[in-house]
């Protein structure tokens, strides 16, 4: 049985604590049901060889290029990509059994914006509420949202501000009740924004005061009491009623720039934050501030195994993350004690994903380790795609799907 739709929604937003029997999921937005990249799903695949076809239900070509993720709506996939020769950014639909094109939409074509090397012109990933399916892209000085209804009609399009940074665009949509929030941080006059889902006007804009571009999508959960969204970003850390964006507390720094979005772990009630450039932090955090929380809420802190671009998994009583070197880390949640360190490739961009005890950490090089976190390093598998990646996993219905530099791929049994 699949999670109807308004129980994704609620999971999104105030986390997956009830006990039931693991039913498939879909991955509805950016790191899937929770926005922290775990799924509750038990039947995942664990081995696959793609060059060799083994453990593969289907492969398709991807027409251009993108770093954005998969997203899966019960027997549909949503994926955006770029046609640089046309300056095209489209919008594609894919059966989820077998990988067919139904439909695909031209967003906007515009030239294309200045960026960094390793960015790409379609990086944010798509989210959907079930009824609609919303893109983000950046048209000019324009961030521009788009809706598009399940048959590829768009419905509206928005331009919530402006953003310029030479390293490009990324901001995924979040789907918060009856909003979607993106978030403006660039280097000028920042924001974060809450348009209506219904038809893209603005319910709520505010500012970021430290105007710094950073790329971090962030999480809602009910937390100490309130419902905060965290991220992130713009030289702090801060939390956020998403019903209004108010702002709950804030802790300054630790650096200036992040791309990684936070974590929440409920056994240890605690949110873990990694970045940035140009220092390299990772902070355990305790949700239940109010105001400036700097030097009241940081529980540990460690400069070691930090990543920039790929985000975390926290799972137990471990926090896991990869760097963008390739080296995975383990952490004690609780108190930051690390346990170990091991190379899994030679580059990272990929967030990590989780199902059934085990952790999914993906390299550039298309390899994907499978871990089981602990106090040693446990490999379960290593698994390869035979092309480049960066971007990350979704999980749906037994299915793990992969976006690689040419192919979309579905790991898992044939339908």
């Amino acid at each position: 049985m699949r999670l109807p739709q308004t129980l994704l929604l609620l999971t999104a937003t105030i986390g997956f604590g009830l006990c039931f029997p693991a039913p498939a999921e879909d991955w509805p937005g950016w790191r899937g049901p929770r926005g922290d990249g775990s799924s509750v799903e038990k039947q995942v695949p664990v081995n696959w060889d793609a060059p060799k076809g083994d453990g593969v239900a289907w492969t398709t070509e991807i027409p251009g290029e993108g770093h954005s993720s998969p997203i899966v709506l019960g027997k549909r996939i949503y994926v955006t990509s770029a046609l640089t020769a046309t300056e095209e950014r489209l919008l594609l639909c894919l059966d989820r059994d077998s990988g067919r094109e139904l439909w695909r939409q031209t967003v906007l074509t515009s030239p294309l914006e200045r960026k960094h090397k390793e960015n790409s012109f379609a990086s944010s990933t798509p989210a959907t509420d079930g009824q609609r399916v919303f893109v983000t892209f950046l048209d000019g000085l324009d961030a521009v949202v788009a809706a598009y209804d399940l048959a590829g009609k768009q419905l509206w399009l928005a331009r919530p501000g402006q953003f310029t940074s030479q390293h490009g665009f990324s901001s995924s949509p979040v789907v918060f009740e009856d909003k979607v929030i993106v978030n403006g941080d660039h280097d000028g006059d920042a924001w974060i924004a809450a348009l209506a889902r219904s038809d893209g006007h603005t319910l709520w804009k505010i500012d970021r005061e430290n105007k710094t571009r950073s790329y971090c999508t962030p999480i809602i959960r009910e937390l100490a009491g309130h419902t905060q969204m965290i991220l992130s970003g713009s030289k702090c850390v801060a939390s956020y009623d998403p019903h209004n964006g108010q702002r709950h507390w804030i802790i300054d720094g630790p650096t200036e720039q992040f791309v990684a979005s936070i974590v929440y772990n409920p056994k240890h009630d605690m949110l873990f934050m990694t970045g940035g450039f140009p220092a390299h932090h990772i902070l355990g955090i305790k949700p239940d501030g109010q105001g400036n929380v700097t030097e009241s809420k940081i529980v540990w802190r460690t400069t070691k195994g930090v990543s920039y671009v790929p985000s975390p998994i926290s799972e137990g009583d471990y926090f896991v993350v990869v760097s963008d070197g390739g080296i995975a880390s383990c952490f004690d949640a609780a108190t930051g004690e690390l346990y170990w360190q091991e190379r899994v490739g030679p580059h990272a961009h990929s967030s990590i994903v989780s199902a059934n005890g085990l952790v999914y950490i993906t390299t550039d090089d298309g390899g994907t380790t499978v871990i089981k976190p602990g106090k040693t390093y446990e490999k379960i598998a290593q698994n390869a795609l035979g092309e480049p990646t960066s971007s990350s996993p979704a999980i749906s219905d037994g299915h793990l799907f992969l976006r690689g530099s040419k192919h979309l791929y579905s790991f898992g049994p044939k339908y």
